[in-house]
């Protein structure tokens, strides 16, 4: 069962460090749920894998593209989670010029699993990974929840019907 708070877990990002130099600017800095979540008004949209198709090429986009409507909305942050590690975030949104949303990395699967939303995908070689959703958080508190039909292990795949960017968006119009 989903919680109607976003669960406590602590996410192992990557940050940009001015002052480093070198090709490689980033620290690592442990961010908690609080951190994200408390006192903001933020969209999180759950993807199965950084590269993966799907993902690639409609669910994050859309929301890059939206970005500032998301905003104009009141929106504070748009974080896109994935089971997949800070190294790999960052070159999947290097990759899909991707400047706007926040990716969060969440590489031991602890909040998808606290949120009841990982899925076994060994099937694809894929391991453990998120089910695809999206959700509206208001200072921690899960305000609406889309999540994609068919939640089960090791489906063929997740199809983008009801947790894009203009589902979310709509919502959030009213």
């Amino acid at each position: 069962m989903t919680p109607a708070r976003v669960p406590d877990a602590t996410f192992h990002t990557r940050i940009r460090n001015d002052a480093l130099e070198g090709p490689n600017p980033f620290e690592w800095k442990d961010l908690t749920t609080s951190d994200l979540f408390a006192g903001r008004n933020v969209v999180l949209f759950a993807v199965p894998g950084a590269f993966t198709p799907a993902c690639s090429e409609s669910h994050l986009p859309g929301y890059e593209q939206n970005y500032d409507a998301f905003l104009a909305l009141g929106i504070d942050r748009v974080f896109c989670l994935s089971v997949n590690d800070a190294f790999v975030l960052f070159q999947w949104a290097r990759s899909r010029d991707i400047q706007k949303v926040f990716m969060l990395p969440d590489g031991n699967g602890e909040f998808t699993r606290k949120m009841g939303m990982l899925v076994e995908r060994s099937g694809l070689g894929m391991g453990m990974r998120s089910w695809r959703y999206s959700m509206h958080v208001v200072d921690g508190e899960i305000r609406r929840l889309f999540v994609e039909p068919g939640f089960r292990d090791n489906p063929p795949g997740v199809g983008v019907e009801v947790s894009d960017a203009q589902t979310m968006l709509g919502y959030l119009k009213g």
